[in-house]
């Protein structure tokens, strides 16, 4: 039997939502092993003069605890 964890991670991106997806999972497994999924459970992005600036995710990830 398997026993996993969920945690939230936000992350921010100049480039697009996926990157910054990418690049929460790529530091978080610096520290955590074993993970299993990402979830995306909310997008936003910052806007100044009317351009988009910044790409942000909120992720809950989930992983197994050993």
């Amino acid at each position: 039997m398997a026993v996993l964890k969920v945690i939230e991670i936000l992350s921010n991106s100049e480039k697009s939502w996926e990157d910054a997806t990418k690049k929460a999972v790529k530091h978080a497994s610096k520290s955590l092993k074993n993970i299993r999924s990402v979830y995306v459970a909310d997008q936003s992005a910052s806007v100044t003069d009317g351009e988009v600036t910044d790409f942000r995710v909120n992720l809950k990830i989930t992983f197994e605890v050993k």
